[in-house]
C-alpha cells in the first residue's frame, strides 16, 4: 500500500510539473496547440513503451474491441489538458493546482455518490469542506 502512495504522490509531482511546462508552452503557441504537442508526444512515448517494454502485439489489438465510452477519457483527457495550459500561466502554477484539486475532490465525492447510490458519508464531507478551505485561505491575502 505504501507503495502505491508513493507512486500516486510521484504522478502529482509529475503532473505539477507537466502543467507548469504545458502553460509556459502556451504562453507562446496557444493552449490548443500546446495540448495538442503534449498528445502527440505523449502517444509517441507510450507507443514506444507499449512496443518495446511491454512486448505489445499489435495484431492482438483492435479499436472495434473497446467500448464507446471508453473514448470519453480521451476526450475529458485532451480537455483538461488544453484549460490547463490556458490557465496555469494566468493563474500560476499554485493557485491552478489548487483549484484543479478541489474540482477533482467534489467530482470524486458526486462520481461516488451516483456509483454507489447513497449518501457520501460525514468523513467525505469533511475531507471536501477541508480542502476547499484551504483553498480559500491559500487565495486569501493576509
Amino acid at each position: 500500500m505504501l507503495s502505491l502512495v508513493v507512486i500516486a504522490l510521484l504522478n502529482g509531482i509529475l503532473i505539477g510539473t507537466a502543467r507548469t511546462i504545458n502553460g509556459q508552452l502556451s504562453v507562446s503557441t496557444g493552449a490548443f496547440k500546446a495540448s495538442l504537442w503534449n498528445h502527440v508526444i505523449g502517444f509517441s512515448v507510450l507507443t514506444v513503451f507499449l512496443t518495446v517494454l511491454a512486448g505489445w502485439q499489435w495484431a492482438q489489438w483492435t479499436v472495434a474491441d473497446l467500448p464507446p465510452h471508453a473514448f470519453l477519457g480521451g476526450v475529458f483527457g485532451a480537455l483538461f489538458v488544453a484549460v490547463s495550459s490556458y490557465i496555469f500561466p494566468k493563474l500560476g502554477a499554485m493557485n491552478a493546482a489548487i483549484l484543479v484539486i478541489g474540482g477533482q475532490m467534489i467530482s470524486a465525492v458526486m462520481l461516488d455518490w451516483v456509483s454507489a447510490q447513497q449518501m457520501p458519508g460525514g468523513m467525505k464531507i469533511a475531507g471536501v469542506v477541508l480542502v476547499l478551505a484551504g483553498i480559500y485561505l491559500t487565495r486569501k491575502k493576509s
